[in-house]
């Protein structure tokens, strides 16, 4: 695949080396996570994760990452233009967390009920999870086709304040939070990036702000240790992250891939699980490429998503069980003055890291504490992107669109408030017990019900009520009715606002009239925006400015 083109953009430019460290820290979070959930929760030997499951993933990041950067290039030479930034690449986190508590760690309980002994049931749950990706990565592959169909009908405010929902919520706040939790190791590198990327300013002999921000808290995390002898890092973690370094080349495990997609018990998490979270990444993806069109990079829906595509289903085949996605994050990458390199680097970097086994040893060396910032201000661009990206008159539609992300991280604190609780007690049927009684909820003042109903499908919801609103500041009440419309169909089916509490967290209830009172009450708003519609037209308000407090 040719990269450099006659009238192309240098493939690597010194912004490069910012956005590497960013996207490479933001990808080695997704590795910790993947090694961390793999053992604790779901007993998966070292061997496999190390093995099987990161170099199959290293590959789906190697292929994407190569293609985007292609694609920048492309886009450079077409145009002329020498600012153009590839698309971030990697690992679905909201997908990865699903997988693991929606689909593999339900599997592995069922394994186990039915008398597998522990080491099989955590090879039986990694097979349905490899299902879960292949399936993940053809409804993303499929929705490619009619992807352009769903931008054109869909409002930029809409597709962003999804976006910013997100960044928010799962990824700004968490990092803050834990930026707060760690001040003495984790401030000074937010202090580094909010520096160096908000005014500008270029640092002595023009070292990178992502590169001295996680110097300066590896450094910082060494010292605590040699100081206290205790910390995020250790010389014993590091030893023992020695052990796991070797030649891990990835393989096909078509026969485990079967196995998962077989067996009787995938097809109860194809539809709940798996049908959704494919949708939500097609949906997730096209709001990227609408971030990067109002940064000024303008990408093909087609060929973007069915590449993001066929790197879940290669990584699946080479035995990953996480879908990849088109990243968030461009216009914080574009900022930093990155382009296509970085993404190349992104790829080789951890396709060296996956294939010798070095993923833990370069998590022990270096904290993830020290590049959190760089995420978290990620998370701050996207968010003010949504609004400085839209009219000044949609700011309220991009603000209602929050709401939906800001309830589904609510309801994850629940439930991982309720499993601290059981852990400490010891007793981990306290979840279950408390879920089951809502009202208890409600006389603390807190409305799980709610709570959980604007969280399932929040990425629908999100859209639906952002693009509404669009469509009523414009007075065109006959779009609002489809999106109404829209609503009532996804409700009536349970692909959102239907579904259960568990201490995993919410479970889709999938069924016609599942969400029947739901797609009732959008059926009402349905009606009374089609007779707004005649209204406007009856009494001839067409010509009068609206009226509304905010324009």
């Amino acid at each position: 695949m040719q990269l450099t083109f006659k009238n192309s953009q240098s493939l690597f430019v010194k912004g490069d080396l910012d956005g590497f460290f960013g996207l490479a820290i933001d990808n080695l979070i997704q590795y910790l996570l993947i090694i961390s959930l793999g053992t604790a929760v779901l007993g998966f030997p070292v061997s496999l994760i190390i093995g099987k499951i990161l170099p199959g993933a290293a590959l789906s990041l190697l292929i994407g990452n190569a293609f985007y950067s292609w694609q920048a290039q492309k886009l450079s030479d077409k145009t002329g233009r020498t600012d153009v930034t590839a698309l971030p690449y990697g690992i679905n986190t909201v997908s990865m967390f699903a997988y693991v508590f929606l689909v593999m760690l339900p599997a592995k309980s069922v394994a186990l009920k039915n008398g597998m002994t522990p080491d099989n049931a955590a090879v039986f749950s990694w097979q349905i999870g490899l299902a879960a990706c292949f399936v993940s990565g053809i409804i993303e592959f499929a929705g490619s086709f009619i992807a352009k169909y769903i931008r054109r009908a869909t409002p930029r405010a809409a597709l962003l304040s999804t976006l910013a929902g997100i960044a928010i919520s799962f990824i700004a706040i968490d990092f803050a939070l834990k930026t707060f939790e760690s001040p003495v190791l984790a401030m000074l590198p937010l202090a580094i990036i909010i520096t160096t990327y908000f005014s500008g300013i270029r640092l002595p002999f023009r070292i990178p702000g992502g590169a001295l921000a996680i110097v300066a808290g590896s450094v910082t995390a060494w010292i605590l240790f040699y100081i206290y002898g205790s910390g995020v890092v250790s010389p014993c973690a590091v030893c023992t992250a020695k052990q796991h370094i070797g030649l891990h080349i990835p393989v096909p495990v078509i026969s485990d891939l079967i196995s998962g997609l077989t067996h009787p018990l995938s097809v109860q998490f194809f539809v709940p699980v798996m049908l959704p979270m494919g949708i939500f990444n097609v949906l997730g993806s096209l709001q990227n490429i609408e971030s990067a069109e109002a940064a000024g990079d303008s990408y093909d829906e087609k060929s973007s998503l069915s590449v993001n595509g066929l790197g879940s289903i290669v990584g699946s085949i080479f035995g990953s069980c996480y879908p990849t996605t088109i990243y968030i994050g461009h216009p914080g990458w574009k900022g930093l003055g990155a382009r296509s390199g970085y993404s190349i680097m992104n790829g080789v970097f951890y396709t060296i890291v996956a294939f010798t086994g070095l993923s833990s040893l370069v998590a022990s060396v270096v904290p993830i504490e020290s590049g959190m910032a760089i995420v978290l201000w990620i998370g701050i661009i996207i968010t003010a992107q949504a609004f400085q990206a839209n009219k000044k008159s949609h700011a309220s539609a991009v603000a209602i669109g929050l709401f939906p992300a800001i309830a589904a991280w609510g309801f994850l604190i629940v439930t991982q408030t309720l499993g601290a609780v059981a852990n400490a007690k010891g007793d981990f049927s306290i979840p279950s017990y408390v879920l089951g009684n809502p009202g208890a909820f409600n006389m603390a003042g807190l409305h799980l019900q709610g709570l959980l109903a604007l969280s399932q499908g929040f990425m629908f919801t999100s859209l639906i009520w952002a693009s509404i609103s669009v469509y009523l500041i414009e007075r065109e009440f006959l779009k609002a009715s489809y999106w109404a419309l829209g609503g009532a169909i996804l409700s009536f089916f349970g692909l959102i606002h239907a579904g259960k509490a568990s201490p995993s967290g919410g479970l889709y209830t999938i069924y016609p009239n599942a969400g029947g009172k739901w797609a009732l009450a959008y059926g009402m708003v349905f009606v009374f925006f089609l007779l707004m519609f005649f209204w406007y037209k009856f009494s001839k308000q067409d010509l009068e400015e609206p009226s509304g407090p905010i324009h």
